[in-house]
């Protein structure tokens, strides 16, 4: 997992996961699983599903990149305290799952929680099941 900066500012973190390097076989599979992850943590609570590249797709100026086949992203939260309205601008968390041919790329921007950074890192990685 590599850990950059999106437009020098957003820290993200990136997995690029070959598809022979994985057993799920699809965007939506991987989002399936990363469901599953968030269903069964503790504190995290699931909100739902984007499908970004049909969003995309259908909006008349709307442009994607040819070599991109699927772009969904998963949306909840992790948020355990609310001690003031800031901390409403970092959440909720998402993780995109881009899909290409021969691979799959998985990223996040990284939650000022290193519960829910751990927790999202060790998502992301166990993808890599072959």
């Amino acid at each position: 997992m590599q850990q950059t900066h999106f437009d020098e500012k957003y820290p993200v973190y990136e997995l690029t996961l070959q598809k022979s390097e994985t057993t799920a076989t699809s965007a939506s599979e991987i989002i399936s699983r990363l469901k599953a992850n968030v269903d069964s943590h503790p504190i995290a609570a699931f909100i739902g599903l984007f499908d970004h590249f049909a969003h995309t797709k259908n909006l008349p100026e709307g442009e994607i990149a040819e070599n991109i086949i699927a772009a969904q992203h998963i949306i909840f939260c992790f948020g355990v305290k609310l001690p003031s309205a800031r901390v409403m601008a970092v959440r909720p968390r998402s993780i995109g799952v881009t899909e290409f041919a021969d691979h799959f790329v998985v990223n996040f921007m990284e939650p000022p929680m290193p519960v829910a950074t751990n927790a999202m890192e060790s998502w992301v990685r166990a993808l890599r099941d072959r």
